[in-house]
């Protein structure tokens, strides 16, 4: 997400902490790479423009260009105008004051509308709401059955008819909320490869039939400043209240995220940030601001890691690393543990500093280094993960065969636990002084 953009925009700032004092000369340098970076992420030039001209007002004043540290004032003049830019605060999904709250999800066909309208029932029902969905995308040939399918992994029922068009659909999932007591109805609409007037007419009047609490856009990160004129051509026949950005997993410029408030005037409430059910988050323009900066997203992975550990085990393992009582097998629940929270790479973006340097480290980084670990524990019996003082020559070399990997991989996982274990002893009574960022993280190679 932002690779590209946040690698350059770190090597810009780089430069200037390189000068120490900045002079006017070295601001305007600076916001000249810093353009440059922006319009080949593809961001909308008149919002390029309008940045600058905001963030160069403010950074070329006195309190920043004589202050013991110039460079810092510049970068968070930028994050400031990266929060406005992406619109301040967070907008959340509004819910109606009398239930049921309907909520259509538009845009063109192969936005993903058909997947977020199921990640969004999966939150909602998270949230302890009671979701229906309805199937009114009657023209894609299997649109129907992919939403039943993504439906009973919710679970959560869905409102079909075959026959019905996509207006009677709508209402028809309407009078079934009531009926099955649903105080949330997500209708997942029709969409066409472009922007027509039989698509817009047929939305005016399910709208009208079914009236929306949120009309939702879903548009692809991926088709960069497309993905604006679409959201100006749906916003001219439909009341819009938000959008939906799909696939920035897989956008590294990230251009639509950065122009489609300022040009559109519409807010960003939900992102798709990978292909699985949970792979749904809020948009939050302050922390996406840090993540495009490099500075992390430390609160959106503790939100993560609340959601998905089990908090009990994770008390457990944090008593035994405590007492320095740590084996082999709490090793494997910690791994466990850290794979709960997604891929590795996603977790890795969300570390201060980290943003920028992931798109050399891509082939690097990966899940297939936990994996490999799991398989050397797996291999191991009960009695080795418990002593593995006992681990010689002999049972190291089963223990690589069983596990697909060399005895160089066993042995280097062996001196990793011993070195966490070495730290935890340090650890050991030293009350109210986290030293956990000093654990080893289990090997990769």
């Amino acid at each position: 997400m932002f690779d590209t953009l946040t690698g350059k925009l770190q090597q810009t700032f780089k430069r200037l902490r390189n000068k120490g004092r900045l002079t006017e000369a070295d601001v305007k340098e600076a916001l000249r790479d810093v353009r440059l970076a922006l319009l080949e992420a593809d961001v909308n030039f008149k919002v390029v423009r309008e940045f600058l001209d905001r963030v160069e007002e403010r950074a070329v004043g006195q309190d920043v260009l004589q202050s013991l540290t110039p460079d810092q004032g510049v970068i968070r003049i930028v994050r400031d105008e990266l929060v406005k830019l992406l619109g301040s605060t967070p907008e959340r999904v509004h819910m109606a004051s009398n239930p049921p709250t309907v909520i259509y999800l538009v845009g063109l066909q192969g936005a993903g509308k058909t997947t977020v309208a199921a990640k969004l029932a999966r939150m909602l029902r998270h949230q302890g709401r009671q979701p229906l969905l309805v199937a009114a995308d009657v023209y894609r040939p299997a649109a129907v059955e992919q939403l039943k399918v993504l439906a009973d992994k919710v679970p959560v029922p869905v409102v079909t008819e075959p026959g019905l068009n996509p207006v009677d659909l709508a209402e028809l999932g309407l009078k079934m909320s009531r009926r099955l007591a649903k105080d949330v109805v997500i209708i997942d609409t029709a969409g066409r490869l472009h922007v027509d007037d039989v698509l817009m007419t047929e939305l005016q009047e399910m709208h009208r039939r079914a009236p929306a609490h949120e009309m939702l856009l879903v548009v692809d990160a991926m088709t960069g400043q497309d993905a604006v004129k679409v959201a100006l051509a749906f916003k001219e026949r439909l009341p819009l209240s938000g959008v939906v950005m799909t696939k920035l997993d897989g956008d590294a410029r990230g251009g639509a995220a950065l122009s489609i408030r300022q040009v559109t005037g519409l807010a960003i409430k939900l992102m798709g940030s990978g292909e699985k059910l949970e792979d749904l988050e809020l948009f939050n323009p302050d922390r996406m601001a840090s993540r495009i900066l490099g500075m992390g997203d430390i609160l959106t992975l503790i939100e993560k890691a609340e959601a998905s550990m089990d908090q009990r085990d994770a008390q457990a393992l944090a008593g035994k690393i405590e007492k320095a009582d740590f084996t082999l097998d709490d090793f494997r629940a910690m791994i466990e543990q850290v794979k709960k929270l997604g891929p590795l790479s996603k977790v890795m973006e969300m570390l201060p500093g980290m943003g920028g340097q992931m798109a050399k480290m891509k082939d690097q980084v990966d899940d297939r280094g936990l994996v490999r670990v799991e398989a050397i524990l797996n291999s191991m019996t009960k009695r080795e993960r418990a002593k593995p003082e006992i681990l010689d020559g002999s049972r190291r070399l089963r223990i690589a065969r069983g596990s697909g990997t060399s005895v160089q991989d066993v042995n280097r996982l062996v001196k990793q636990f011993d070195e966490m274990k070495k730290v935890m002893r340090q650890m050991k009574g030293k009350k109210g002084r986290s030293r956990m960022g000093r654990l080893p993280f289990p090997p990769l190679g």
